[in-house]
């Protein structure tokens, strides 16, 4: 090879050297970005290709009686589960697949559906694992393969429950027969239990569970979640407070393998429990009303009762209701539908509305006082009927002569007729108003009823573009007509009567005594002191042993209270409604009460007297036995009287 070609294949190499060398910066180069710089990327796509994150809730907190006792709380859930991601349970799964294949093959049947080989080569596996558990436990539970493989898809890192809802025995034999590497695990985890079953159902109310909420200052945002459900509050205080009771969600962070099945753990904050929330209700007090409620079993209604100096609220009931035990862990097709058909939902005591019949007779007076249309001393005269217009109203009596007290106790319709037509709508609307009859209460509870309604003239004549007659007044005068309340607001009403103040805004959570000292000064009911004990003497009657309540008293005590019989207007008649409203004691009064009965039967007589009275006094014994100082000389036994645990 001569010099000059020489030259020219060196040449030539020189340019391969050229592009090898750019060839090499070039990877060197990316190797570089890719190490140095790209790496903190790549290490998180990794991160998330190979991490998984699982959330477990927190447990709710409890509600406490005004005494700290618990009225809900959580208790142990007991289940058999199998970790679906486990490597014993992984390999049984493809054993039991392959298994199978080769019997398709050896017998030549055509293999449709691998993928439906696969599904039941899992359920064939849990069914021999359930087998075992059955036989310890004496069931006979089954699996469904269509559920395991949902779960798979869905959440394969959590436990799979073969069977939820052990009961404790159940859960203590499978913990002590099971071998601590068998594929069946006892799992526990909480459901809300209701020591006092049905006891202020409403009012506490029950939970339901939804996918769980993810707080974002939680790690492993940017990972592949798993979840178990959460709660959420679907009534009463659970919903209202269910921020509060809510708890902190706990977080476990795993390396799985290709597969997605867990390999080793990375990190694990536990779940916190939610705040406690302590409730006025006094339980004693509580079951005392349902006690006086079972007098008549099947009565509907509702009943309240009242501190009157804290206006937190004592007890508040519903009827019908149902046990909250029933709705943990969840609500069944058959409980729901039971709920449901009995009407059981409702919270009468805050959203029923009724015609508040004779008690409303009080607020009458109080309209007819403050108008200057009478005084504790006018006299009227009682014969049997008044006549308005041409339409005779009756009374239930014919008392003669008689004044505001008289008529307070003997609940005199005739009587009051004349007060209200003296003393006019507009008077008698506007110290309804006054009372706070025509809005809602706002107790810290949800679902609270806003039709109420105290109706006015110009109610009236918006509504059906009629004048307001002389009837009408009569009507309202007694409770009638289309006047409608809640009992809830009629507790508030009688505790505003007993201390001569307007109350509003009772609390069903016990008060600091910071928040007691900025809560609202009530304002003046605006009776001068004698008026005032006119018509607290008049009450004092009706519980006495001649008046129409006297199926309230409680002896050593001065209860002070109105009954009354309400009728609701049907297509084939009436329904009658018992009511009483009280307080106690008459001298100094602390507690107010009110109890609601519906009537059955439609133009069945059903008087508060007989129906309502007897289940208030049930509440006035027990919270005056625990407290005697309150009393004359300590509350005494009566022929009916409850037995508290």
């Amino acid at each position: 090879m001569n010099t000059e070609n020489i030259k020219k294949y060196q040449s030539r190499l020189w340019i391969f050297y050229g592009f090898l060398g750019i060839i090499l910066v070039v990877l060197y180069l990316g190797l570089f970005f890719r190490q140095l710089v790209e790496s903190e990327t790549l290490a998180q796509i990794e991160k998330v290709q190979n991490q998984r994150r699982i959330l477990t809730p927190g447990p709710r907190g409890n509600l406490l009686d005004h005494e700290g006792r618990v009225l809900v709380a959580n208790k142990s859930k007991f289940s058999a589960v199998v970790f679906l991601s486990e490597g014993q349970v992984q390999k049984a799964f493809d054993e039991s697949y392959y298994g199978l294949v080769r019997e398709y093959r050896a017998r030549d049947e055509e293999i449709k559906s691998y993928s439906q080989l696969r599904i039941l080569s899992r359920a064939m596996v849990l069914e021999s694992y359930l087998k075992g558990v059955n036989e310890l436990i004496g069931r006979r539970e089954g699996v469904d393969a269509n559920a395991i493989t949902r779960h798979l898809n869905v959440n394969p890192l959590l436990p799979y429950p073969l069977i939820e809802n052990l009961e404790p025995w159940e859960f203590a034999i499978l913990l002590e027969s099971l071998p601590v590497e068998h594929p069946v695990q006892v799992y526990v985890s909480n459901m809300r239990h209701y020591p006092y079953e049905n006891a202020a159902a409403h009012a506490l109310g029950y939970v339901g569970f939804s996918p769980l909420e993810i707080e974002s200052d939680m790690p492993g945002g940017d990972l592949k979640t798993f979840a178990t459900k959460g709660s959420y509050g679907r009534n009463g205080i659970e919903k209202l407070f269910d921020v509060d009771l809510q708890g902190r969600t706990g977080s476990e962070i795993w390396v799985v393998d290709p597969s997605g099945y867990q390999v080793e753990p990375v990190s694990r904050e536990y779940p916190q429990k939610g705040n406690d929330i302590e409730l006025s209700i006094d339980i004693d007090i509580q079951l005392a009303g349902e006690s006086g409620y079972d007098l008549y079993e099947g009565y509907n209604g509702a009943l309240v009762a009242i501190d009157i100096e804290r206006m937190e609220i004592l007890a508040m009931l519903s009827r019908p209701d149902y046990d909250l035990n029933q709705t943990s862990p969840f609500i069944s097709n058959a409980v729901f539908k039971e709920i449901s058909d009995n009407r059981a939902w409702e919270n009468k005591a805050l959203r029923g509305l009724y015609p508040p019949g004779s008690p409303f007779k009080l607020v009458t007076a109080i309209a007819g006082l403050k108008a200057g249309r009478i005084d504790e001393s006018t006299l009227f005269e009682c014969d049997g009927s008044h006549r308005v217009g041409g339409r005779n109203f009756p009374c239930m009596g014919t008392h003669g002569e008689i004044d505001l007290r008289t008529a307070i106790e003997k609940s005199c319709n005739e009587y009051f007729y004349r007060v209200g037509l003296e003393t006019g709508v507009d008077n008698l609307s506007r110290e309804a108003v006054y009372l706070r009859l025509n809005e809602p209460t706002h107790i810290n509870l949800p679902n609270e009823t806003r039709g109420m309604l105290t109706p006015s003239r110009e109610w009236k004549k918006d509504r059906y573009n009629q004048p307001w007659y002389p009837g009408d007044t009569a009507n309202m005068s007694i409770g009638q007509g289309a006047l409608t309340v809640t009992p809830l607001q009629m507790a508030v009403v009688v505790a505003s009567i007993a201390k001569n103040q307007v109350y509003s805004h009772p609390s069903i959570i016990k008060q600091t005594p910071e928040q007691l000292a900025r809560r609202p000064v009530p304002k003046s009911l605006g009776l001068p002191d004698s008026v005032h004990q006119a018509i607290l003497e008049g009450m004092d009657r009706v519980v006495s042993p001649t008046g129409t309540a006297r199926g309230a008293s409680v002896e050593g005590v001065d209860i002070g209270g109105k009954t009354g019989t309400a009728q609701i207007n049907k297509k084939d008649g009436n329904l009658e409604l018992a009511w009483f409203v009280g307080f106690a004691p008459v001298e100094d009064p602390k507690i107010a009460v009110v109890a609601l009965v519906e009537g059955q039967e439609l133009n069945q007589s059903f008087g508060g007297g007989r129906y309502a009275a007897p289940m208030a006094r049930y509440v006035f014994e027990a919270y005056f036995k625990k407290h005697p100082e309150y009393t004359q000389a300590g509350v005494g036994q009566t022929t009916a009287s409850v037995s508290l645990p």
